[in-house]
């Protein structure tokens, strides 16, 4: 699977980290795993640990992100170091936004250097929409003092907004069959 060197929205550019890189590591029946490596780490604000619980409003702090897009609509998976996490759905655009199904809770992992942070994620299959999909990776990163930059594979020009369109720059195809 490809990794993918996110850029920062050149509206709100990042002070000390100098690269976020993401990439979905597999996919089976059971999870879809994920990896993201942040380098320049040295002033990186992660929320402290709280447990596996569904929460709104990680994209506040340091949050990594995947978006689905599921034919017209999409599905947001926030996933924080402290665990919480959140799963949205949405009927398109910012539209129609609702909390999505999950059975289980997904899985943070994140390991912290001098200079580097690895975050890994695990979100069951089964809250999933089938293959093959658009998708996005993205993260928003804080660093000291509330400086906030905005990752992605793509961005629209004006603002970051990983809801639009351009940022669904992943595409993973269905499985073929033999």
């Amino acid at each position: 699977m490809e990794t993918f060197d996110l850029t920062a929205h050149p509206a709100f550019p990042a002070r000390l980290v100098t690269g976020v890189a993401a990439r979905i590591l597999s996919l089976d029946g059971n999870w879809l795993t994920m990896r993201w490596k942040v380098e320049g780490a040295q002033e990186l604000v992660l929320p402290p640990f709280a447990g596996r619980a569904r929460t709104d409003g990680l994209w506040q702090t340091t949050c990594f992100e995947l978006f689905v897009k599921d034919g017209e609509g999409y599905a947001e998976f926030n996933l924080s170091p402290s665990e919480r996490w959140a799963a949205y759905d949405f009927t398109g655009y910012r539209a129609g936004m609702a909390e999505r199904a999950m059975e289980r809770a997904p899985v943070c992992t994140p390991r912290r250097g001098q200079s580097v942070l690895i975050f890994d994620a695990a979100i069951p299959a089964s809250a999933l929409p089938p293959l093959p999909w658009d998708y996005g990776l993205t993260a928003v990163i804080e660093e000291d003092g509330g400086h906030k930059s905005y990752w992605a594979i793509a961005h629209p020009p004006e603002r970051p907004d990983f809801h639009d369109p351009a940022c669904f720059a992943g595409r993973l195809a269905a499985p073929v069959r033999p």
